[in-house]
């Protein structure tokens, strides 16, 4: 046995009898004994082979959930609570996208009926594993970073739950980071459109995804403290009564803006535009902004420092042709950029509202690099120079009256 995994067995081992009385130590340390074998021979076939494939990985990584997973569900038991461990991967049906899997809602409906329901029916609470299934052939998946708020989520849309619960370690949904923003208050409700994009953009009180299951059935969402459950939290529903608008602004410091350009007219921007979208949609990498302009048809796009190698090996493969023979100018990166959104359904109409916004930055001397905002007005996107973030966002916060202050008033 490797120092690793002798590591995992102890530390695993300890937890057990710290959090577990005697009469069911036997039982938990069995199951951990179990997994912990099975991440073993995983870890020795990646060895074999010299490679990483994307679903031993998924498979790997779940284990963690799995252990949890169990040990809870034996805790609960030794309180008194009857309990069960489930293996997400036994309930939620994926597509074949390994590392960021896209849940198959119909197929995973009538597994949650076979597995999930009569526990339920029985008394019996379901520890489920969070952010990993699997594909209908029953290989194993993961849901990308965080996704255990999206099993969550999953799961309350199959079983037709009345209502989803999230517990993070902040209050709710606020208007501002607070650790930028002195004076960042808790929403008492937004949209599921303006969670969506205030996570997407960086606030990080829930997956990304996690809200689409819910919006066709109209599932609302609790976002609460698990350290403050006496505080209210943040109800997120399909409608609410705020005022015109910006609800919250958000902002993402590891960014980086990727450009590309054609070195003269005749090359069709659109199809390189095309090509280059095609390749991130390849290297599985969300783009965070785009824009463009209509002559030259250079664009540029928004991506997570953490995936820019990956978008520069899949971009420079794609457009090796066109860099090749110079009808495209070199790629360049922009990795000292930082983002920010101005996210609220009730901006729609606003006049003079991206103006007060710009203005706002500027009166901060800081430029502006780069504009996105989609026609449904929900989110506007800035691109600015990292080092200005913070000045930029407190100077927002405020022009929009969206403190604690301002909400007394």
């Amino acid at each position: 046995m490797d120092r690793n995994t002798k590591q995992l067995y102890t530390r695993h081992f300890e937890t057990c009898r710290e959090l577990l009385p005697a009469s069911r130590q036997e039982i938990a340390m069995a199951g951990i004994h179990r997994l912990i074998g099975e991440f073993s021979r995983i870890a020795k076939g990646m060895m074999m082979l010299g490679e990483r494939p994307p679903r031993s990985i998924d498979e790997a990584v779940a284990i963690g959930e799995r252990l949890s997973a169990l040990m809870m569900a034996e805790f609960l038991e030794s309180e008194g609570v009857r309990a069960e461990a489930i293996n997400g991967a036994d309930v939620i049906t994926t597509d074949t996208v390994f590392g960021n899997a896209t849940p198959l809602m119909e197929p995973t409906r009538e597994r949650a009926a076979q597995v999930i329901r009569p526990l339920l029916d029985a008394g019996v609470l379901p520890v489920v594993t969070g952010f990993n299934g699997s594909t209908a052939d029953g290989r194993p998946t993961t849901l990308g970073r965080g996704g255990s708020d999206f099993s969550a989520s999953i799961l309350a849309a199959a079983l037709d739950a009345s209502e989803l619960w999230i517990w993070t370690d902040v209050d709710g949904i606020m208007t501002g980071d607070p650790r930028l923003v002195s004076d960042a208050r808790v929403l008492d409700s937004v949209t599921y459109n303006e969670a969506a994009e205030l996570a997407y953009n960086g606030a990080k009180v829930l997956h990304p995804r996690t809200l689409a299951p819910l919006v066709e059935r109209q599932i609302p969402v609790w976002s609460k403290n698990s350290f403050a459950p006496e505080k209210c939290g943040t109800r997120i529903v399909s409608r609410t009564g705020a005022a015109q608008g910006p609800r919250a602004v958000t902002s993402m410091p590891d960014v980086a803006l990727v450009s590309i350009e054609p070195a003269n007219s005749a090359l069709s921007g659109t199809r390189v535009m095309a090509r280059a979208l095609g390749a991130l949609a390849r290297a599985n990498v969300e783009v965070l902004a785009i824009t463009s302009s209509s002559y030259r048809q250079n664009f540029c796009f928004l991506v997570r420092q953490s995936e820019l190698d990956r978008v520069t090996e899949y971009l420079e493969e794609s457009l090796s042709l066109e860099l090749a023979h110079g009808y495209l100018k070199p790629i360049q990166v922009d990795s000292s950029v930082g983002l920010i959104a101005v996210v609220g359904e009730g901006m729609r109409g606003t006049p003079g509202l991206a103006g007060r916004i710009f203005t706002a930055i500027s009166r901060q001397k800081i430029n502006i690099i780069a504009i996105a905002q989609g026609s449904s007005e929900l989110t506007i996107a800035i691109v600015i120079h990292r080092d200005g973030l913070e000045r930029a966002v407190r100077a927002i916060h405020e022009e929009c009256a969206l403190g604690e202050m301002a909400e007394l008033k």
